[in-house]
């Protein structure tokens, strides 16, 4: 059965997710790709390389038939991405795990509704990725990791295994994590960061070592 999907969010992850679609269906075709939303109004109209901005995300309801899958997740909202998923009114069944055709992932993983893995990537044995988690090109999760909802990992991270990302959480690009810790809950860890030690809820890391930097 080919699907009617939805990306929300028009911004550079969702237009990669729409490549990430076509590559998939050149292979064997599976989606349909009927259109974007997103909540600047301006947009609404347009087209993206052929495909439309259909309008609002609290119109997603307009499309009972349809499903979806979320592009937005950048380091200014990444905190928020449970919320708009919320407010597109789609059940979790709604929501297609889309995985590129060039990424590694083991048989021995599980990944979650929702969850986008790009190219390149490698998701090793016994891993656990949650909901709506995107990752992006060429990191690699290495064995008995767990990434929780929401998070976001960016292009080129390596997380040693055994390690436990938190929900709601952005890991930035080129960034290193060291095997068996624990990353909390709405955490960021800043782009090329090495981090060497756990790091507690709502906490901003970066540097080598990574530090935790003093929100004033």
């Amino acid at each position: 059965m080919i699907k009617d999907i939805i990306i929300l969010g028009t911004g550079g992850n969702s237009v990669d997710i729409l490549d990430a679609i076509n590559e998939i269906n050149s292979i064997s075709i599976k989606f349909n790709c009927i259109g974007f939303l997103d909540d600047d109004i301006s947009k609404k109209g347009s087209t993206i390389f052929g495909v439309e901005v259909l309008g609002s995300i609290n119109q997603a309801k307009q499309f009972p038939n349809a499903y979806f899958v979320n592009g937005i997740g950048n380091t200014k909202n990444f905190t928020r991405k449970q919320e708009i998923i919320k407010r597109s009114l789609a059940q979790p069944h709604r929501f297609e795990t889309i995985i590129h055709p060039s990424a590694s992932v083991s048989s021995l993983s599980k990944i979650g509704k929702g969850s986008v893995i790009f190219q390149n990537v490698t998701v090793c044995s016994n891993v656990e990725i949650g909901m709506h988690v995107v990752i992006l090109p060429n990191s690699i999760i290495s064995h008995d990791v767990k990434i929780k909802n929401y998070s976001v990992i960016a292009g080129g991270v390596c997380i040693s295994g055994g390690t436990i990302i938190g929900q709601s959480t952005y890991i930035g690009t080129n960034s290193s994590i060291r095997e068996n810790l624990s990353i909390g809950n709405n955490c960021l860890i800043g782009m090329s960061s090495n981090v060497l030690s756990n790091a507690a809820d709502n906490t901003i890391y970066f540097g080598n070592p990574a530090r935790e930097k003093k929100i004033k």
